[in-house]
């Protein structure tokens, strides 16, 4: 990052298995972000679709579409765009977040733990890749939900350069407080941000909470959504990042030789 950007998380009410709904929704709240000056938008997890599991191979047929309209728009708005969709991979579907910017595909990150509770590993592939890419807000490094409790990843992402840390998530009741701590703890100890978006209401047979986080280097909630469809937003300096680095120089002090 060599400027301050805005950052929104846009989170919503997913209508499962409905791609016109939702990218029509995603499209109208991008566009007004886009109005505030915001240059970096998180979508929530499977965004067109929710894992509407009986339909997927199909709405994954459709992921090219999708992503033709968000590259799109990203270029119209001059804009970077994230969230993840369901990927065909031949007879296989993978969670994948796609980073979109200012009309580029930047790179794509596969959804590497599978969540066993919400049956995603009987439905989904394993991804095995780590994303971290320069865009025109900063290095960004992806991660999807259930990623947040595996901090070797983050981790990972933090010592190979990132500054921001892009979640999209479907993170349902009554996990709220997992979800913030989660989110916190990543941003601390690797200082840097974290913009996760999360889904809210009722999706099929789950209820989301919401409270999308915007989060700062020190831990400090800069933005959170409610309960409710919203796009909290807040302004991300480099220089506290620096900062904070130099203050408590967690990287230089780290010994991996040991562990």
């Amino acid at each position: 990052m060599n400027k301050s950007i805005k950052a929104a998380a846009v989170q919503f009410t997913i209508a499962l298995g409905d791609i016109e709904t939702n990218v029509a929704y995603a499209t109208e709240k991008l566009r007004q972000l886009a109005r505030e000056g915001v240059e970096l938008a998180v979508l929530p997890e499977m965004w067109s679709c929710g894992f509407a599991y009986r339909e997927l191979n199909n709405l994954a047929q459709r992921t090219p579409e999708v992503l033709e309209k968000i590259q799109a728009l990203s270029a119209e708005l001059s804009m970077v765009i994230v969230g993840s969709l369901p990927e065909p991979h031949g007879d296989k579907v993978f969670n994948t977040s796609y980073i979109m910017d200012r009309g580029r595909l930047a790179g794509s990150y596969r959804k590497m733990h599978l969540f066993g509770m919400m049956g995603e590993d009987r439905h989904l592939d394993r991804g095995d890749s780590v994303c971290l890419l320069d865009t025109s807000v900063g290095k960004i490094g992806a991660m999807i939900c259930y990623d947040l409790r595996f901090p070797e990843l983050a981790r990972r992402l933090a010592v190979d350069g990132a500054e921001i840390i892009v979640v999209p998530g479907e993170w349902p009741k009554p996990r709220e407080e997992h979800w913030r701590t989660l989110i916190r703890a990543r941003a601390i100890e690797n200082q840097l941000f974290v913009v996760a978006a999360n889904t809210c209401g009722i999706v099929g047979k789950l209820d989301f909470f919401g409270s999308s986080l915007l989060v700062g280097p020190k831990g400090e909630i800069l933005a959170e959504g409610g309960y409710e469809n919203c796009e909290p937003t807040a302004i991300l300096d480099p220089a506290e990042v620096t900062a904070w680095r130099q203050s408590i120089n967690c990287f230089q002090d780290r010994r991996p030789e040991c562990y």
